[in-house]
């Protein structure tokens, strides 16, 4: 029988500056507030909680936007310093239209806006601050898996996760930008099915799948930025630490849309 799988929030967390220990702070709501760590558990943290850690910020008043930014920005009624500063944080255009800006980040992620992002910035003065995506979510998440092993001696894993919207569907999602201590796919390729078939191309972003459950308890509006999932069975220590998020982006050779 399949064990069950939770989700616990990690709350209390306080709002975030530039240079604060992100690590110690998780240590010590998890120690005054739960859950406590145990080994297994899986730490997914929200991207934009990691970025203001690590400085990852712009303040839009020292943007100053290209022509083809304003231009752009005219057009579609948006902020010429934002649209500048997409671009800044793009290896590549994907779509630019109808006032929608998909890009293909320097990391390889291909999102809306590059990842960039004006809610919940914490700015705290009125200033208008940009936060951006983690110069290395995967660097990001196993710097704080050591941080909680070393302070917890608990083998733990961890997801940096954000939002993104899909091709096709309505709506938003998590995925795990950074991920350290798991594998982030499951390939089931050449494994039988319940059949007897044999599977040939099921390959499980389980990343992305413990990503979208912490969201469940986490949301957009209720200060939340972390939660603990426990009972997952990843394999342990550290010939489980697998290719990080990178592993998730789809390679270009096999990219029908690309």
């Amino acid at each position: 029988m399949t064990a069950p799988v939770t989700v616990h929030p990690v709350e209390g967390l306080p709002e975030i500056h530039p240079g604060d220990d992100l690590g110690g702070l998780l240590l010590a709501v998890l120690r005054d507030r739960g859950p406590v760590l145990a080994d297994g558990d899986v730490l997914v943290i929200a991207q934009k909680v990691v970025s203001k850690a690590e400085g990852s910020r712009v303040a839009l008043a020292g943007v100053e936007p290209s022509p083809h930014a304003r231009t752009w920005a005219q057009r579609w009624g948006k902020d010429p310093r934002l649209i500048e500063l997409v671009l800044r944080e793009s290896r590549r255009v994907v779509r630019m239209e109808r006032g929608v800006l998909i890009t293909e980040t320097h990391h390889g992620f291909i999102c809306a806006n590059a990842g960039v992002d004006l809610s919940n910035a914490g700015a705290g003065d009125g200033s208008e601050v940009a936060i951006l995506l983690p110069e290395d979510s995967d660097r990001s998440a196993r710097a704080l898996r050591e941080a909680l092993r070393a302070g917890t001696g608990a083998d733990v894993a961890v997801i940096v996760a954000d939002t993104f919207g899909r091709p096709w569907r309505v709506g938003l999602t998590q995925v795990a930008l950074g991920v350290a201590g798991l594998a982030p796919l499951v390939d089931y390729r050449e494994s039988p099915d319940v059949d007897g078939r044999t599977l040939h191309a099921t390959i499980i972003a389980v990343a992305d799948e413990l990503a979208c459950a912490a969201d469940l308890v986490c949301g957009k509006t209720g200060r939340v930025p972390a939660a603990v999932i426990r009972g997952w069975p990843w394999p342990q220590g550290q010939a489980s630490a697998g290719a990080g998020g990178q592993a998730l982006i789809r390679a270009p050779e096999m990219d029908l849309f690309r």
